[in-house]
């Protein structure tokens, strides 16, 4: 009968174990450690794993033995196992549920396919490792003549031996995850990239103007867009949009919305026009699942100063004017890709030397801290923003751009960014 350790020195030996394998991440060590612990536990030196996992009945795998001369990784080189069918292995593996057997030389056939594995042993006490109630890996302990097991301990290993499996199945899993989400998150990099390059790659040197940007995704891809049209007689469309949503489903629809954009902006001068030309096409094609984009347009005349805008649901732009911030807030019509045949109006500022102009999306003024989230009286604001463009003073566009960066920084601290964020900050000089 196989002696047991008095159990202080069991309870050391299992706790330095669990110490052991609580920072492993590779399910081989894993494996490794608990064996080498549990064989401190119960001097068994010898044994068998199979698995049935990926294969009809009744193949099965052989995974461990103490009498393979080379070691093995089950989940690296499944294709170097040992294949067999039937035989006394196919039976306890297919047998779905523990089995003891104290007479294996009587049981042990001379064609049993996995005889190597077994002869010279007088008995067998498996455990096996279920999934969803199937018993796909079985481990064996393999008892030689002369050497018995107390059975009233063998409940206790089941257990112990179901939770362990259990466990190194979880580990797989979460390594199988993390390889799934990486592989992800390097499609999204790309998803990213390929975004950023529908933006503008230069930005336009308008006379009398000063431009600057600045474009932040809250994810690897985001919604927000900008864009800057050429138009006849040196006019120039200044576009800004925030689609709903966040993450590759708005970065998809912006994509969308950029190629309609460009389709014909020259045919669309007229800021309702293009605003009703996108929300046309948007809303019988591509804004069925109840997604929308805020868009504002305007038309810039360097030769008048003329600003000619039109508003769809968008974050109305801040003008600042001799110490005072005003509110373009005219034609504010439903964002774009809600209702079909929505007309959109224009109002027409003449801007002045000085004057500065900052269009942004909500995620400049929904900004918050990390403390305080939810509550809306914590959000960055639209007084903040204007308290930030005073403060501006005669700094230009690209200082401009910088300095609400920066504010904005410091008043979310180290709170994840949850929303886009894009400024277009234009100083008439």
């Amino acid at each position: 009968m196989l002696k047991r350790r008095p159990w202080k020195e069991e309870l050391e030996i299992v706790d330095k174990t669990m110490r052991a394998i609580s920072g492993v991440t590779d399910p081989e060590e894993l494996v490794r450690i608990y064996w080498e612990g549990i064989g401190e536990l119960i001097p068994i030196n010898d044994y068998v794993s199979v698995s049935r996992r990926g294969v009809e009945p009744p193949d099965y795998f052989v995974t461990r033995s103490s009498r393979f001369t080379e070691h093995l990784n089950p989940w690296t080189q499944r294709d170097l196992l040992p294949r067999f069918s039937a035989g006394i292995l196919g039976e306890i593996v297919y047998a779905n549920r523990p089995m003891i057997i104290d007479d294996l030389p009587a049981r042990l056939a001379s064609d049993d396919p996995a005889r190597f594995y077994l002869e010279g042993f007088q008995s067998l006490i498996t455990f096996p490792q279920y999934d969803d109630g199937e018993a796909l890996n079985v481990t064996g302990m393999l008892l030689p003549p002369g050497v018995e097991i107390d059975h009233a301990v063998i409940p206790m290993m089941h257990w112990q031996s179901g939770l362990f499996g259990r466990g190194t199945q979880n580990l797989v899993l979460r390594n199988q995850l993390a390889g799934a989400l990486g592989a992800l998150d390097r499609e999204l990099q790309v998803v990213g990239e390929i975004q950023r390059s529908l933006l503008p790659a230069v930005l336009p040197k308008i006379p009398g103007f000063a431009v600057a940007t600045f474009y932040l995704t809250s994810a690897r891809a985001g919604g927000d867009y900008y864009d800057f049209f050429p138009l006849a007689g040196g006019a120039w469309g200044v576009f800004i949009a925030d689609v709903s949503g966040h993450g590759t489903p708005a970065a998809v629809l912006m994509a969308i919305t950029h190629a309609i954009a460009h389709a014909q902006p020259g045919t669309h001068t007229p800021p309702e026009m293009l605003l009703g030309y996108l929300n046309d096409q948007l809303v019988r094609s591509y804004t069925r699942d109840g997604t929308f984009v805020t868009a504002f347009y305007a038309v810039l005349d360097p030769r008048t100063r003329r600003l000619t805008y039109s508003r769809a649901g968008h974050n109305p732009p801040r003008l600042v004017r001799r110490g005072c911030v005003t509110a373009l807030d005219a034609n504010g019509e439903l964002p774009l890709g809600i209702v079909d045949q929505q007309s959109y109006g224009e109002t027409t500022v003449t801007l002045e030397s000085g004057d500065l102009l900052l269009l942004y999306t909500d995620g400049v003024t929904e900004a918050a801290p990390a403390h305080k989230r939810d509550e809306a009286r914590d959000l960055f604001g639209v007084e903040r923003l204007d308290k930030a463009l005073l403060d501006c003073g005669t700094c230009s566009a690209e200082e401009c751009v910088c300095r609400i960066r920066s504010i904005i920084g410091d008043f979310r601290g180290n709170a994840s960014l949850t929303d886009d964020q894009t400024l277009i900050a234009i100083r008439c000089v």
